[in-house]
């Protein structure tokens, strides 16, 4: 990696990526493997690429991530989170693309917590008449 390196965290459900983002072939890799064996879904890999394609940089930078916590879906939106973060703050001319396109703004959908009496947090058990 070179030394003009910048660290992001990005996040979404309950997944946390940490991303580092420095200038090179434009190689990803997370958790120690190619993109494409991590997310094997090629829908996953479209997200994880899509603040590169809104800022046309594409093969510009490298992208070392360590994505915990959550499921596979949120750890790809975690990961374009902490890009779009990174490449703000590698290049500010990207802020207003990258905004207008909703890569900078976590999204706040949690799961809703389970209430007691139910099997989940809506779900209520079927009602007998008789």
């Amino acid at each position: 990696m070179d030394s003009t390196q910048i660290q992001a965290t990005g996040r979404r459900k309950r997944a946390i990526a940490r991303v580092k983002l420095a200038v090179g072939q434009g190689v990803i890799t997370v958790n120690k493997k190619s993109i494409e064996e991590y997310f094997p879904r090629p829908q996953l890999q479209q997200i994880v690429r899509q603040p590169f394609e809104a800022t046309q940089s594409g093969g510009r930078y490298d992208v070392v991530v360590k994505a915990q916590g959550g499921g596979v879906t949120g750890q790809a939106g975690a990961v374009r989170h902490g890009i779009a973060r990174a490449l703000v703050e590698m290049d500010a001319s990207f802020k207003d693309i990258l905004r207008k396109s909703g890569f900078l703004t976590r999204d706040p959908r949690e799961k809703e917590s389970k209430k007691y009496g139910r099997k989940r947090a809506r779900k209520r058990f079927q009602f007998s008449k008789r």
